[in-house]
Protein backbone atom coordinates (compact mmCIF):
# COMPACT_ATOMS: atom_id res chain seq x y z
CA UNK A 1 0.00 0.00 0.00
CA UNK A 2 2.95 2.34 0.52
CA UNK A 3 3.62 2.25 -3.22
CA UNK A 4 0.13 3.60 -3.87
CA UNK A 5 0.65 6.23 -1.16
CA UNK A 6 3.89 7.38 -2.78
CA UNK A 7 2.39 7.41 -6.28
CA UNK A 8 -0.58 9.45 -5.05
CA UNK A 9 1.75 11.86 -3.24
CA UNK A 10 3.84 12.33 -6.40
CA UNK A 11 0.73 13.07 -8.45
CA UNK A 12 -0.50 15.56 -5.85
CA UNK A 13 2.88 17.33 -5.95
CA UNK A 14 2.80 17.40 -9.77
CA UNK A 15 -0.65 18.96 -9.60
CA UNK A 16 0.42 21.49 -6.99
CA UNK A 17 3.49 22.51 -9.00
CA UNK A 18 1.39 22.83 -12.16
CA UNK A 19 -1.15 25.04 -10.39
CA UNK A 20 1.70 27.09 -8.93
CA UNK A 21 3.02 27.69 -12.44
CA UNK A 22 -0.47 28.62 -13.61
CA UNK A 23 -0.87 31.06 -10.73
CA UNK A 24 2.56 32.69 -10.84
CA UNK A 25 3.54 32.47 -14.50
CA UNK A 26 0.25 31.81 -16.35
CA UNK A 27 1.86 28.66 -17.76
CA UNK A 28 0.18 25.26 -17.71
CA UNK A 29 3.04 22.76 -17.85
CA UNK A 30 0.80 19.73 -18.44
CA UNK A 31 -0.92 21.41 -21.38
CA UNK A 32 2.48 22.60 -22.61
CA UNK A 33 3.81 19.04 -22.67
CA UNK A 34 0.78 17.11 -23.89
CA UNK A 35 -1.26 19.82 -25.64
CA UNK A 36 -4.17 21.94 -24.51
CA UNK A 37 -7.26 19.76 -24.23
CA UNK A 38 -5.40 16.66 -25.40
CA UNK A 39 -6.45 13.26 -24.14
CA UNK A 40 -3.15 12.82 -22.27
CA UNK A 41 -3.56 16.20 -20.57
CA UNK A 42 -7.04 15.30 -19.45
CA UNK A 43 -5.76 11.94 -18.21
CA UNK A 44 -3.03 13.63 -16.14
CA UNK A 45 -5.57 16.08 -14.69
CA UNK A 46 -7.93 13.20 -13.85
CA UNK A 47 -5.16 11.18 -12.19
CA UNK A 48 -4.07 14.19 -10.14
CA UNK A 49 -7.67 14.71 -9.02
CA UNK A 50 -8.08 11.05 -8.08
CA UNK A 51 -4.77 11.16 -6.20
CA UNK A 52 -5.93 14.23 -4.28
CA UNK A 53 -9.17 12.51 -3.30
CA UNK A 54 -7.24 9.40 -2.28
CA UNK A 55 -4.87 11.43 -0.13
CA UNK A 56 -7.72 13.32 1.52
CA UNK A 57 -9.78 10.20 2.26
CA UNK A 58 -6.82 8.12 3.46
CA UNK A 59 -5.01 10.71 5.56
CA UNK A 60 -5.34 8.98 8.94
CA UNK A 61 -4.74 5.50 7.50
CA UNK A 62 -1.62 6.75 5.70
CA UNK A 63 -0.29 8.23 8.95
CA UNK A 64 -0.82 4.92 10.77
CA UNK A 65 0.87 2.90 8.00
CA UNK A 66 3.91 5.14 7.97
CA UNK A 67 4.25 5.23 11.77
CA UNK A 68 4.44 1.42 12.02
CA UNK A 69 7.25 1.14 9.47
Amino acid sequence: MKTLDVLAAILVVVGALNWGLVGFASFDLVAGIFGDGAVLSRLVYALVGIAGLFQAMQWKAIQRRWQTA
